[in-house]
């Protein structure tokens, strides 16, 4: 052990300040992790004199046996080369990276005559290839439009000058049903076919704008010179590809080449959601999964998610649209985080398109593997809240009651993020008098978990007090005085702004409204406050059952509920004034009452 350590401080020692990447390896001499850094000798120093709070990077450089580094002229090329070593090394230790080939493209091949047509492989001969796209229904929608479009050849032959003037082909089936125009045979000039080829081109790079213009203007010359039915091909193209354009447009045509991405993660896995913007038309989307190895932050993962799609999209953009500025630079690139306007709107798009993903990732884990999903959740919970264990039991505590009548309490139970009614409980305020919450919620807590503690029961993980500071410090009494506090977390919600309260902490934390961890939060305080005032209104009820107001003909229950509220018990009724009687229940009934018990 002391001559590994001894070995890796030399190799420390005479690591380069200069750009890089680094590679941590095992005793087997496999590669484990691959990283990049701007500073090779700080970063890679980092791991070993600090103490790690995760895990799992504690495990990683317990099992480095050696190092080896790539010093690169920039940043950017250590960015690119970190991504091309994980995808080719697929260490065990870093972002799962897969470089997957089966991905769909169109290709236009450079040949006489050039076909258009689906591939998933990509060959250096000079043909040209749009994508990758993510659907191959998508590229059999956009290949059935070419075709309406344009009269495109099917088949393989060789259509070399050549070959046409020694009349080498005879026409195909194609020809005959209209669906070419047959340039085998020198019907139709190598000219005529480029000028579609490079409308094809421009469709396909997302400039659609200018092929449009361009057919609008040929078909005013053709309507010029009375040539009505070639006008008329050309405005059921102009019609097919505005109906193309109007599905994908979604902003202002001025954002001309622009890249959108958005990161959302949880304890396992992050999400990237990729948009290609041409001219004000999405021409791409994509969303790709990264699973974590480390507890990698989102800041990182953006980055490498930005360099392992650009690549893989061959996109050149300039501009790139984003939640937040990445700490790392590419050259020629501006990141540009939208705070107004259509590109704003186009960052908003793509957030709601990879939050839709993992909703559906989620609603999947949750039927495939329900018990997975759900410690998903308690995960991110636990992280969230800072706890020391997974909340897998939860109670939430509400007082009810009204000016001060009939105080009750209610105890909702979570487990494993779920309701478990058969543990609910109620609860009747003993000895408070008047409306009295801090109070009412001291005695609740005490007595709930004395009673669990004499039971020997199992204790909670976590507590949620419906109320923010003053509510969670009474809480903390009871615990407290029961030698509990610090053996369960407990935690206070707001109502007015969902503020969360944690014990000896006056700033609150704010949840992203979406959060899960929220939900639960919000679920389970709802459920108590249900809970809590539908017994309440039980007891309530009960007592307006048995009072000896229903004995006064013509004085009906809604008459008894109200005077109750109104005046708190029956001693309040019997010394109310006639005044104050005739102003809540009318003349009538408040001589029937002030009769009664006159009587």
């Amino acid at each position: 052990m002391n001559k590994k350590s001894d070995y890796i401080r030399q190799k420390l020692k005479v690591l380069p300040e200069l750009p890089g990447v680094y590679q941590f390896l095992d005793k087997a001499g496999n590669i484990i992790y691959v990283g990049k850094a701007k500073k090779l000798n700080k970063r890679v120093a980092s791991y070993f004199i600090k103490q790690h709070d995760s895990g799992k990077t504690r495990i990683l450089v317990s099992k480095v046996a050696d190092i080896h580094h790539i010093v690169v002229e920039t940043e950017t090329d250590a960015l690119l080369l970190e991504n091309n070593l994980i995808k080719k090394y697929q260490p065990r230790y870093n972002v799962l990276l897969k470089d997957d080939k089966s991905y769909p493209y169109i290709c236009i091949k450079n040949e006489s005559f050039p076909r258009v047509f689906l591939t998933r492989n990509v060959y250096k001969d000079g043909s040209k290839y749009f994508g990758p796209y993510t659907s191959v229904r998508m590229v059999r929608v956009i290949l059935d439009m070419f075709r309406q479009l344009y009269k495109l050849r099917t088949c393989k032959h060789n259509l070399s000058p050549e070959n046409i003037a020694k009349n080498k082909f005879k026409v195909c089936l194609e020809y005959h049903i209209k669906n070419c125009y047959a340039p085998c045979i020198g019907l139709q000039t190598e000219d005529e076919y480029k000028q579609y080829i490079n409308e094809i081109s421009s469709i396909l790079k997302g400039d659609i704008r200018k092929v449009i213009q361009n057919l609008k203007e040929s078909m005013i010359k053709f309507s010029d010179n009375f040539e009505y039915e070639k006008a008329q091909a050309l405005k059921q193209k102009i019609e097919l590809l505005e109906n193309y354009r109007s599905k994908s447009t979604v902003v202002n045509p001025s954002v001309h080449d622009v890249d959108v991405f958005s990161i959302i993660d949880d304890e396992l896995y992050a999400y990237v959601n990729f948009m290609k913007i041409i001219n004000g038309s999405i021409i791409q989307v994509h969303t790709v999964e990264l699973k974590k190895k480390l507890d990698e932050d989102i800041h990182d993962l953006l980055i490498l998610a930005i360099v392992d799609i650009r690549q893989k999209f061959n996109s050149i953009s300039k501009e790139i649209l984003v939640p937040f500025i990445p700490d790392t630079e590419l050259e020629g690139v501006r990141f540009i985080v939208p705070k107004i306007g259509d590109k704003k709107k186009l960052l908003e798009l793509s957030e709601k398109n990879v939050k839709y993903y993992l909703l559906e990732k989620n609603k999947q884990r949750a039927n495939i593997d329900p018990e997975k999903h759900t410690k998903r959740i308690l995960l991110r919970m636990q992280k969230d809240l800072r706890l020391p264990v997974l909340p897998r039991h939860i109670e939430c505590f509400d007082n009810s009651n009204i000016q001060g009548t009939h105080p009750v309490a209610a105890c909702v139970v979570f487990r494993n993020g779920k309701p478990y009614k058969k543990d609910y409980r109620h609860f009747h305020v003993k000895t408070v008098e008047g409306p009295d919450d801090f109070a009412s919620m001291e005695e609740i807590i005490y007595r709930r978990y004395k009673r669990m503690l004499n039971e020997n029961l199992d204790l909670p993980q976590l507590i949620i007090i419906d109320g923010g500071k003053g509510q969670l410090s009474t809480a903390l009494k009871s615990l407290e005085k029961l030698n509990l506090r610090g053996k369960i977390s407990i935690i206070g919600i707001a109502k007015k702004l969902e503020e969360i309260y944690f014990p000896g902490d006056s700033i609150p934390l704010y949840l992203d409204k979406n959060s899960e961890t929220l939900k639960i939060i919000q679920q389970a305080r709802n459920e108590a406050h249900r809970f809590g005032i539908t017994f309440h209104r039980q007891m309530r009820s009960k007592e307006f059952l048995h009072s000896e107001l229903e004995y006064i003909s013509g004085i009906g229950n809604k008459t008894i509920e109200q005077l109750y509220t109104h005046f708190q018990n029956l001693e309040g009724i019997k010394n109310a004034s006639y005044d104050d009687l005739k102003s809540l229940i009318g003349s009538a009934k408040a001589k029937l009452i002030k009769e009664y018990f006159t009587k």
